[in-house]
């Protein structure tokens, strides 16, 4: 029991010296595997050790090979980083150890879920009495929806998923956008539904509601649309009204994949972006992005509480179920930490006013990113700077790609490079609470540099 009073301490100590680090230290890692591994210590302890001495020894060896992701200048992937309110209750998470599945089990886990929510329903504009379920990020949400759509286009022509497998069901055809993100088709890999059809896309990404349109006419079977609220390279968004409009009229059931971009209804500058949108059946989202909690946190939304339920719940009989439902009817697992904590933490801390200035203020930040590295030589923005996204070329392939690794080897900010149309690309996105108008000037500074030293 002394290895509590002992290792949390350490951990507070490392933990507040990184946080302070941030302001100053290279974005990119110190250190890579090799490395890091010597420094572990490869062969396993033959006795115990205190845990603080473990802390210790862990926080110090690793330390050369964090990437600075909290840090205000890192822009790779769509990565924000933890908010201070949400960090404090994730520790609470942790402490408190909860197993958030079932309502009696953890009451406090529960009620913390009905709320955030709720919240989270009133703020993106989407129907209230929806499903909201948490799960581990973006591509367990659109797991989670796209079972409750199978399930239930299925149900309609008569199969029973539940109890006869997909052997020898109707053939669900899933129709996506040309530039959906990956993790669509991962998704639908791991439900059994193979390599979804695409829809033609226009130059930024967004789907023609016309052609699927036509598309929907070819096939009178169980049907899934997949729309996109923010393109992973543009930030653009599909034409929501009218393509969900088709599909209703084909009866096919709309998902829409918002992993950064459904935070664009939070904000009232924005949230044209999204019109339409709450016509969908399901919504997913990835809380560690736009929001800003930590990771291990994606929302899967489903308007039809009984849809996800008959896909995502299970009984047994040593569980004490309650009658108004349990977590675990919302997710596709039965242990699980308690990750509404932390998003009820960030949109307490932030509020209805506060949410929206953090949309505005990344898509913002990105609209200053653009204008800056127009005035760069031989740069060239290459997409519409609707939202948080920015990508970039500086002219042919190989001079892109060298901008980008020179960028990352002067250490002062962190950008990824990309294939974007057939194009080499430097990617930016904007999704760090803590990121600064000075953050944007040191890293155009940087880049700036990067081209320079062609």
């Amino acid at each position: 029991m002394n290895d509590r009073g002992e290792a949390l301490p350490v951990a507070l100590e490392h933990t507040q010296r990184w946080l302070a680090s941030l302001d100053d230290r290279p974005v990119p890692p110190q250190a890579q595997v090799e490395e890091l591994v010597e420094r572990l210590g490869a062969s396993l302890p033959e006795g115990p050790t205190d845990a603080g001495a473990v802390i210790d020894h862990l926080a110090t060896a690793l330390e050369p090979g964090l990437t600075a992701m909290p840090s205000g200048r890192f822009y790779g992937m769509v990565i924000g980083g933890a908010h201070p309110a949400a960090l404090a209750a994730d520790w609470l998470v942790s402490a408190w150890d909860q197993n958030a599945g079932l309502a009696r089990l953890t009451p406090a886990a529960t009620a913390t879920e009905r709320v955030a929510g709720a919240w989270l329903l009133d703020l993106l504009g989407l129907p209230a009495g929806s499903a909201v379920g948490f799960v581990t990020g973006g591509t367990m949400a659109n797991f989670t929806c796209l079972a409750s759509g199978r399930d239930e286009v299925l149900r309609r022509v008569g199969w029973d998923v539940s109890a006869h497998g997909l052997t020898g069901s109707p053939r669900v055809r899933v129709l996506v956008g040309a530039e959906r993100h990956d993790t669509v088709d991962l998704a639908l890999r791991y439900l059994g539904l193979g390599a979804p059809e695409p829809v033609p896309a226009d130059e930024e990404g967004r789907l023609d509601a016309g052609a699927l349109a036509l598309a929907l006419e070819q096939y009178d079977g169980p049907t899934i649309v997949c729309l996109q609220a923010g393109n992973v390279h543009s930030g653009a968004y599909d034409p929501f009204g009218e393509a969900i409009e088709v599909a209703r009229r084909r009866g096919a059931w709309v998902h829409v994949d918002g992993a950064f971009g459904l935070f664009a209804a939070a904000a009232p500058a924005y949230r044209h972006l999204a019109e339409g949108v709450e016509g969908a059946d399901s919504w997913a989202t990835d809380a560690h992005k736009t929001l800003n909690v930590p990771y291990d946190c994606g929302i899967a939304v489903v308007r039809d509480p009984a849809a996800v339920t008959a896909a995502m719940g299970m009984h047994g009989d040593y569980l004490i179920h309650d009658d108004a439902g349990d977590p675990l009817e919302r997710v596709p697992e039965l242990s699980r930490r308690a990750r509404s904590i932390p998003v009820y933490a960030v949109l307490a801390a932030h509020g209805r006013q506060g949410t929206a200035d953090l949309v505005a203020r990344l898509a913002g930040h990105a609209a200053a990113f653009a204008r800056g590295i127009a005035e760069l030589p031989g740069a060239e923005v290459l997409n519409e700077v609707v939202f948080t996204q920015v990508c970039v070329s500086f002219g042919d392939d190989d001079r892109t790609r060298g901008v980008v690794e020179r960028l990352l080897a002067d250490g002062e900010a962190w950008m990824s490079g990309s294939v974007w149309r057939g194009r080499a690309v430097l990617r930016i996105s904007v999704s760090n609470w803590s990121t600064t108008e000075s953050d944007v000037r040191r890293s155009l500074r940087a880049l700036e540099r990067a081209v320079a030293s062609d």
